[in-house]
C-alpha cells in the first residue's frame, strides 16, 4: 500500500515540483536573493556590534551605545537597502537563462526599479539656485521585494522580446564587444526607462502602495503558527519523496521571510520591539537542527545507539557534517526519502520544534531573530547569534535537539533492528 501512494506520489508530484523549482522566473528570483546573502549576513552583524548582549553598565557597553549611528551605518548600506542589491542579481539571473548579457539584464532591471520610486524635495542649493533631491531609502529595503521582483522581470522580458525580434541597434564587427553590446541595449533601456517612467511619473501610479496593499496580507499571514507549520510540512513532505523541498518552498517564500528579518532589524536599530517571530533565522536555528528533518537526532542515535554495523558507521560518518546542518549524507543514505520508518519522525520532530520555539518566542522567553548567521554554524552558536546575543537561545536549541533524540528513538530502534535482523541472516547465509 505505502509503496503504490509512494509510487504515486513520485509518478505525479516528482516532475512539476522540479519543474516548479526550475522555472526561470522563480529560479532568478531565488538566485538573485541568494546572491544577497553575503551582504545580509555580515550587515547584521553590526547590529550586534550596535546592541551588544553585555551589562549596560560595562564601558564597552557605553562606547558602542554612544556610536550606533556610526556603527549601523554599513548595516544600512547593506542589509537595510537589500532590494537594491537583489534586483540586480534577479536582472543577471533571468538575462542569462534567456542566453543574454546578465550585466545588461541586471542594469536594465536596477533603473526599471529605481524608476519607481519618486525623489523627495527636501531642500535647495543657494548656489546652485537648483531644487535637492533624496531618494527615500526605506523602498530600497523589504517594503520594496515585491515591486523589485515584478520591475526586473519585465525589464528583462523587454529584453529578451527585443533581442528575440532583433530590434537593436547592430555594431560592425570591428567595433569592441563592450561598445556594441551598449549600443545593442540603446533601445531596450529607452523602452524601460519610458514605459516604466511613463507609469510611474505621468499616469501617476504608486507601485509601492498597491504592492504593499496586496502583499500585507501575505507577509502578516506568513509570520503565525499555522503559516509556520504548513511550511515545515511541505518541506519535509517533498523531501521524503526525493524531491528538494527547501529549494520549492524556500524560493516561494524567502521573499516574505526577507521582509519579516527586515521590519525585525529594523526595529532593532530603532531600538523599537522586534515586531515579528518567524523570519528564515527563525526555521534555520529552531527547526532545521541539523538539517531539514531536525536529523540531528537522528545523526546522535545512530553514532551511539545503533546495534547494526550499517547505522552506526553511516552515523560516524555523518554526524559532522550534520553538526554543521549538512544532512543529505543521513536523507539519502539511511535513506529517509522512501522509508515508511524514519519519514514519520523527519515530519513529526520539526513541526513539534516549531510549535515549542514559536511558543517561546512569543511568550519572550527567547528573544526574536535579528541575525541572519552563516547557515553552517552549530545549531546553539547560531541560535545565540540569530537572537542577537540571548543566551536562552543556546538552552532552547539544546532543548529541541534532545527532543529530537527523544522523538526518532522509537523509529531508530525499528529501522536499526531491522537493519540487524538483514545483517545476521546475510552473516549466517555466508557461513
Amino acid at each position: 500500500m505505502f509503496e503504490k501512494f509512494a509510487n504515486l506520489l513520485n509518478e505525479k508530484l516528482s516532475g512539476p515540483m522540479t519543474k516548479l523549482a526550475n522555472q526561470r522566473h522563480l529560479r532568478a528570483i531565488r538566485d538573485g536573493i541568494v546572491a544577497t546573502l553575503p551582504l545580509i549576513i555580515v550587515g547584521s552583524f553590526f547590529l550586534i556590534i550596535a546592541n551588544p548582549p553585555l551589562p549596560a553598565e560595562w564601558g564597552i557597553s557605553v562606547f558602542l551605545k554612544a556610536n550606533a549611528a556610526k556603527i549601523l551605518l554599513p548595516y544600512r548600506m547593506s542589509m537595510y537597502i537589500m532590494t537594491l542589491y537583489a534586483v540586480f542579481g534577479i536582472g543577471s539571473s533571468l538575462a542569462k537563462s534567456y542566453d543574454l548579457d546578465g550585466m545588461s539584464g541586471a542594469i536594465l532591471a536596477e533603473i526599471a526599479y529605481l524608476l519607481t520610486i519618486t525623489p523627495i524635495n527636501v531642500s535647495a542649493d543657494a548656489k546652485a539656485g537648483v531644487a535637492g533631491f533624496v531618494i527615500p531609502m526605506g523602498k530600497l529595503g523589504s517594503a520594496g521585494m515585491f515591486v523589485g521582483i515584478v520591475t526586473a522581470i519585465i525589464a528583462v522580458e523587454i529584453y529578451h522580446f527585443m533581442d528575440k525580434k532583433g530590434i537593436k541597434i547592430k555594431m560592425p564587427d570591428s567595433v569592441p564587444y563592450a561598445v556594441a553590446k551598449s549600443f545593442e541595449n540603446l533601445i531596450p533601456t529607452a523602452v524601460v526607462m519610458l514605459l516604466i517612467g511613463a507609469i510611474t511619473y505621468w499616469i501617476g501610479f504608486d507601485w509601492h502602495t498597491f504592492m504593499a496593499t496586496l502583499v500585507t496580507p501575505l507577509v502578516s499571514a506568513s509570520d503565525n503558527l499555522g503559516s509556520v507549520i504548513l511550511i515545515v510540512f511541505l518541506t519535509t513532505f517533498f523531501w521524503c519523496f526525493g524531491i528538494h523541498g527547501a529549494s520549492i518552498v524556500g524560493s516561494l517564500a524567502r521573499p516574505v521571510w526577507l521582509i519579516l528579518l527586515e521590519q525585525n532589524t529594523t526595529a532593532l536599530a530603532a531600538g523599537t520591539a522586534l515586531p515579528n517571530i518567524a523570519p528564515e533565522p527563525f526555521y534555520q536555528w529552531f527547526i532545521w537542527i541539523g538539517g531539514a528533518g531536525s536529523t540531528i537526532g537522528l545523526a546522535i542515535l545512530m553514532a551511539f545507539r545503533s546495534k547494526s554495523t550499517y547505522a552506526k558507521g553511516l552515523g560516524k560518518t555523518a554526524l559532522a557534517p550534520v553538526l554543521f546542518n549538512i544532512n543529505e549524507p543521513i536523507i539519502f543514505g539511511a535513506p529517509i526519502v522512501l522509508n515508511p520508518t524514519l519519514m514519520i519522525p523527519f515530519i513529526v520532530s520539526p513541526i513539534i520544534n516549531a510549535i515549542l520555539a514559536y511558543a517561546a518566542t512569543a511568550m519572550g522567553l527567547v528573544n526574536r531573530v535579528s541575525v541572519n548567521a552563516p547557515w553552517t554554524l552549530p545549531a546553539p552558536i547560531g541560535a545565540y547569534l540569530a537572537a542577537g546575543g540571548d543566551w536562552r537561545a543556546i538552552v532552547l536549541s539544546l532543548v529541541l535537539i534532545a527532543l529530537s533524540v527523544v522523538i526518532y528513538y522509537p523509529f531508530f530502534k525499528m529501522w536499526d533492528n531491522s537493519l540487524l535482523a538483514e545483517e545476521t541472516n546475510t552473516a549466517k547465509e555466508a557461513e
